[in-house]
């Protein structure tokens, strides 16, 4: 652990992080390495070493972040409607993750290789972040749909949080790819983040 004020650490993490993201914008996973994250820092790339020991490390890092602000979205929509119908709901979940399409890109592309290639404390604070946003959409549940026993609950956030590894491959398609699927004459639907997530917690919410 390098030496300096916990905060001096946060910060030093957080630059780290940010100088990821940045490059995720216009770079594949594949493609970012420690070097390329290193030259976007206002430090030596070796001090990363001192943060994060691998880039999953740093990937890691930043879908932690991806779900700690989605999260914040659940706890300010569960604080600021008292109650909502199975279409209100669907719809105001959809827009919270129409927000996020990094989170999605990070949960579709890099979710195993991040969590294999991370020391467990690393994977200890992600869990964290993880399973807070497990306990967000049950506390929806509860509030908005009481009739639900504990196991639709669990039905619900079991079949959900699978099905969003699937959101960003599934929408957010490349001209490359609706080639490749007009070509091999696929009748393809082309849905928005919006449009598959408000459709699919419709239909859980009618099992």
């Amino acid at each position: 652990m390098p030496k300096g004020s916990p905060e001096l650490t946060q910060a030093r993490r957080e630059e780290i992080v940010n100088a990821c993201e940045k490059l995720y914008q216009t770079m594949s996973f594949k493609e970012i390495t420690i070097k390329e994250i290193g030259n976007e820092t206002t430090f030596t790339r070796t001090s990363i070493y001192n943060y994060f020991h691998t880039k999953e490390e740093i990937f890691l890092a930043l879908l932690k972040r991806e779900y700690e602000r989605w999260t914040a979205e659940l706890r300010d929509m569960l604080a600021r409607h008292e109650s909502m119908t199975g279409d209100e709901f669907a719809d105001n979940l959809a827009r919270t993750l129409e927000k996020h399409p990094q989170l999605l890109k990070l949960m579709s592309m890099n979710h195993y290789d991040m969590e294999g290639n991370s020391r467990p404390e690393h994977l200890k604070e992600f869990k964290l972040a993880y399973g807070e946003s497990l306990r967000m959409v049950q506390s929806c549940l509860e509030k908005y749909f009481p009739d639900m026993t504990a196991s639709e609950q669990q039905d619900f956030i079991y079949s959900f949080f699978p099905f969003m590894f699937g959101i960003y491959p599934y929408t957010l398609v490349t001209e490359k790819q609706r080639t490749a699927i007009s070509e091999a004459g696929i009748d393809y639907v082309f849905m928005t983040i919006y449009e598959i997530t408000y459709n699919c917690v419709r239909r859980l919410l009618k099992k």
